[in-house]
């Protein structure tokens, strides 16, 4: 499985100017942990988490109040994007396996990574988004690789879709080996599904 089978399209985006007070409600209400942020060309330069956001906004000395004048702390504070991001982006391209993406964000400890073609932002994929592609069941691989092989055959039944342990098999006759590689593509982009078996051969 790709991470194109499974990334988030469109992205939501801040930009290095944008203030902490932009980004913090863009992730609040979005329900995102953190987002990608983008300079005046549009390239990647970095990413925002509400960790980066916090970080600054809660004074590690709790006391800091009582000796500290309203000016200092305002002045303190970062107030734009650019001053709380990662700098040290780790992305991925969207022929990438998903496999390898989740252990890549395991051993950077990151949970959301931007997905770059050719330079260019196309997606993200968070650990959520890999969570739920392996946890959907036979039965719901089943049922929409058939739905996308009726609809590759013009809404007729042609082919036979069973799924067990994320493994697919097809069942039913194709026209040559130009279709049934048409087949084994359609199946392999259902996400979850690990491995795909046509089992009858062509007319």
């Amino acid at each position: 499985m790709r991470i194109r089978d499974i990334m988030s399209h469109p992205v939501h985006t801040v930009r290095t100017d944008d203030s902490i007070e932009h980004a913090a409600a863009l992730l609040a209400d979005n329900k995102i942990t953190a987002v990608p942020v983008l300079d005046n060309a549009g390239k990647v330069v970095g990413m925002v988490s509400e960790g980066d956001l916090l970080l600054h906004r809660v004074p590690a000395d709790v006391t800091s109040h009582l000796w500290r004048t309203a000016a200092e702390a305002t002045e303190s504070r970062p107030k734009t994007v650019a001053e709380v991001m990662s700098s040290q982006v780790i992305t991925s391209l969207p022929s990438e396996d998903v496999a390898d993406v989740a252990k890549t964000m395991l051993n950077y400890n990151v949970r959301s990574v931007p997905v770059l073609d050719d330079g260019q932002l196309v997606g993200i994929i968070s650990r959520r988004d890999i969570v739920r592609s392996v946890i959907r069941t036979d039965d719901v691989l089943a049922h929409e690789l058939q739905h996308r092989l009726d609809e590759y055959a013009g809404g007729q039944h042609r082919w036979n879709a069973t799924v067990t342990e994320g493994n697919a098999i097809v069942d039913g006759v194709s026209n040559d080996e130009a279709e049934r590689t048409i087949v084994t593509v359609i199946a392999r982009t259902v996400p979850g599904i690990s491995a795909v078996r046509l089992m009858a051969p062509t007319r």
